[in-house]
């Protein structure tokens, strides 16, 4: 299905991910500073998507400040910049599995136990009736990965 269920080269998966943001970074003449940096390889630790004040804890023990506005700015330029996605359904951010692709719209399937999210393309847009402007669309499945169906439930 997709990197997050599948057995994958992940440091490779890490690399091009933190090459694609600095690229993302440069092209737009912005800095991927250490905090956003780090934040970001917070996420691509794993494809298991984190709460913000799981990502603060980390920052904080390791200097970077410890008030929520530390990890929420840098989540925002994350996301904003399409190098990390919010998934609604659980409150957390999960790495982009496409960076680099710029903001875009995404579907998830989600891992209740394990918290595992692979993202795939979200597809066509639905419907909308004359002059209904979407901002912002949700796609997101939850339910069982095979690890924690059959007990093995630990995020690769």
């Amino acid at each position: 299905m997709s990197l997050a269920f599948d057995r994958h080269d992940h440091a490779a998966c890490r690399r091009d991910a933190l090459a694609a943001a600095e690229a993302v970074c440069a092209e737009r003449g912005e800095r991927l500073t250490p905090l956003r940096r780090r934040t970001l390889e917070i996420l691509l630790e794993s494809h298991v998507a984190l709460g913000a004040y799981d990502v603060l804890a980390r920052l904080a023990a390791e200097g970077f400040g410890s008030q929520p506005p530390v990890a929420y700015r840098a989540l925002h330029f994350l996301v904003e910049r399409g190098l990390a996605h919010r998934v609604e359904g659980l409150q957390a951010f999960v790495a982009c599995a496409r960076p680099g692709a710029g903001p875009h719209e995404a579907a998830f399937v989600v891992c209740r136990l394990c918290r595992r999210v692979a993202e795939e393309p979200a597809g066509a847009p639905p419907p909308r009736p004359d002059g209904f402007a979407v901002e912002r669309r949700v796609v997101e499945a939850q339910g069982l990965c095979a690890a924690c169906r059959d007990g093995a439930g630990e995020a690769p």
